[in-house]
């Protein structure tokens, strides 16, 4: 059937999605020019988490250090935009939330989140099979988490709050000593 232009329908359709597919591109394309998300930084590790077992160092280092240490692996898509966006960013928050190469006390909360499934996070298991847990490693890690609670407790001066004003920095933000090598 014919517009009333005499064109067909159709064709008028095929070259608004042509333009559309023109425009999504050139977008594309200068997204890359933003530049958030471009560096990768990996930090040195100052003090790696004491596993309790090889199985469980293991299994973290699938599930966990990709955002939660200073042991990124960056995949290809953390490359190009708006994908490096949104790496970087998970990234950034991971090791604000914990980072196991700092020798930071670990909380109840990892074990936690770990047990209920929202850590690794869903996209993250999607695209990194190694963090498919099953019922058993997820168990594992879960256990092993709680034994890094116990023995990092007061390993940023936290503690049990006795110790004559020393606070506990292990939430948001957190991470206990300063690991900036800048001095005091």
């Amino acid at each position: 059937m014919a517009d009333r232009g005499g064109r067909p329908r159709r064709a008028r359709a095929w070259r608004l999605l042509g333009r559309l597919a023109v425009v999504g591109l050139v977008a594309f394309v200068l997204v890359q020019f933003v530049p958030y998300g471009w560096a990768h930084p990996n930090p040195p590790v100052i003090a790696d988490a004491p596993w309790p077992t090889p199985e469980s160092a293991a299994l973290a280092r699938a599930a966990c250090y990709d955002c939660h240490s200073n042991e990124t692996e960056w995949p290809f898509y953390a490359y190009v935009a708006p994908m490096s966006w949104f790496v970087r960013r998970d990234v950034e928050q991971g090791r604000r939330e914990l980072n196991f190469s700092l020798g930071e006390r670990v909380t109840d909360d990892a074990a936690e989140a770990v047990a209920d499934g929202s850590m690794p996070p869903r996209g993250y298991r999607a695209l990194h099979p190694g963090a498919r847990l099953s019922d058993q490693e997820r168990d594992t890690l879960v256990q092993a988490l709680t034994v890094l609670e116990e023995t990092t407790e007061g390993a940023d001066g936290g503690g049990d709050g006795d110790a004559g004003g020393d606070e506990d920095h292990s939430g948001r933000g957190g991470g206990g000593e300063d690991h900036s090598g800048r001095g005091r």
